[in-house]
């Protein structure tokens, strides 16, 4: 690998379990156009929905050290399940690295963002059951508000259906339905999407929701919280110019190729293949 001797020109490294956290590389492509990014989709074990703690926490390591052998120089864990399971594990790592890399995860800038918006004090939750089971978004939201009521549901079906490019029929319209009726009736007024495949659903989401019901994306609320961390650590590259993005996955590039530009909304350019070297937390 080429070694960029200034920090601030480094990329900026984001992960998922697959073509999801795209929705979220494209916030920081609008949001921070002059940076450069490289996205690394762990496609060969998606969906990581229904993987234990341990899995997710030796899955993120792998990720992290490919891509710290890249010269990231952030780290943005574009995943909630994996956020919600292993970015203590991940931030630990990152603090032994010879520059400190920074961790950033989904789960907290979207509950902050989500009792920012609140007016009744009911927040709404649509993740999958990983992410639901680990109680990552009732800690975030009550470290913020204590008095918020969070109802969470875990809609397990929805990032496979999304993933694999299937047309949203009235099949999808139903199980979406399904899905909120919980949400509904709670008389949430936010409902914060906790996988970063459902910003696709926003549509269909928001007309079952009704027009006074917001909804919460993890890209917007992450973006800003990168922005600010560029900033207070003089990481911001200097170069104003429109930087670069790339892509591994560790699936097949080609389908990858073929249903990232959905999420990315666009030109996705050539993917690259990575295996990953296993490893084990003691």
């Amino acid at each position: 690998m080429v070694t960029i001797s200034d920090p601030r020109e480094r990329p900026i490294a984001v992960f998922d379990s697959g073509v999801g956290g795209l929705t979220v590389l494209h916030e920081l492509l609008v949001h921070l156009p002059a940076e450069d990014y490289i996205y690394l989709g762990d496609t060969a074990r998606f969906p990581y929905g229904e993987r234990t703690p341990e899995e997710l926490a030796n899955f993120s390591l792998e990720i992290a050290e490919e891509l710290l052998a890249r010269n990231a120089k952030l780290l943005v864990v574009a995943c909630n399940s994996a956020t919600s399971a292993a970015l203590p594990v991940l931030a630990a790592r990152m603090r032994q690295t010879t520059l400190g890399v920074e961790v950033l995860g989904v789960v907290r800038p979207e509950a902050i963002q989500a009792v920012a918006t609140t007016n009744n004090g009911r927040i709404g939750l649509l993740a999958t059951n990983a992410t639901v089971a680990s109680g990552a978004y009732e800690e975030a939201i009550h470290d913020a508000d204590p008095y918020v009521t969070l109802v969470s549901v875990a809609a397990q079906e929805l990032a496979p259906l999304i993933q694999s490019g299937s047309t949203f029929d009235e099949k999808v319209v139903e199980l979406v339905r399904g899905y909120i009726e919980p949400l509904r009736e709670a008389r949430v007024d936010t409902v914060i999407l906790g996988c970063t495949h459902y910003p696709l659903l926003s549509p269909i989401l928001q007309r079952m929701l009704g027009r006074d019901v917001r909804i919460v994306t993890s890209g917007a609320a992450l973006s800003r919280q990168v922005e600010h961390v560029l900033g207070a650590r003089d990481l911001a590259n200097p170069d104003q110019s429109e930087g670069s993005y790339r892509f591994l996955s560790t699936g097949d590039p080609e389908a990858f190729a073929a249903i990232g530009t959905r999420f990315l909304q666009l030109p996705l350019g050539p993917v690259e293949q990575v295996s990953l070297h296993e490893r084990v937390i003691a």
